[in-house]
């Protein structure tokens, strides 16, 4: 059996960091499209829809000022490397 160390270790462990970077990237980013795509329909169907899609995007927009603040301030608990 292969010998584990802790370097081995903290690259594993690092890439999963990388990863969960982009996966967080991502979802930012089908949020901000689905938003939009939402807002289209509201805007063609002519009803409330366009305002509930309007409200989302701008709380999600919200959410990752607030998350973005918490780690400049050290609100979040980091990983330890």
């Amino acid at each position: 059996m292969a010998e584990v160390s802790l370097e081995m270790l903290q690259a594993m462990f690092q890439r999963l960091l990388d990863d969960n970077a982009t996966i967080r990237t991502d979802v930012r980013e089908l949020k901000q499209r689905t938003g939009m795509l939402e807002r289209q329909v509201g805007a063609l169907t002519g009803n409330e829809a366009g305002h509930y899609a309007s409200l989302s995007v701008r709380l999600d927009g919200v959410g990752d000022r607030l998350e973005r603040i918490e780690h400049r301030l050290g609100l979040v608990e980091e990983p330890s490397k």
